[in-house]
């Protein structure tokens, strides 16, 4: 699984770097995208589902952090 931490970025940067990691993948990869930006959290997932990217998970961890599981269609 790759990662990308985009920790002390903000919307829309979070949305456009995660694009363009995950086009850059292959099907069937997936991307952990960290961020500490809470609406990168809703926008991020969102945009992705538009996009046709499948969301795996979204989960919140400690300190005001969010890990978003997602897998290249």
């Amino acid at each position: 699984m790759k990662t990308l931490d985009l920790r002390g970025e903000v919307c829309p940067y979070t949305f456009v770097k995660s694009k363009l990691t995950i086009e850059g993948m292959r099907a069937g990869e997936e991307l952990l995208v960290i961020v500490d930006y809470e609406p990168s959290s809703r926008n991020i997932p969102k945009s992705m589902r538009i996009i046709g990217e499948e969301v795996v998970s979204i989960e919140s961890k400690p300190g005001g952090v969010w890990e978003i599981v997602l897998r290249k269609v």
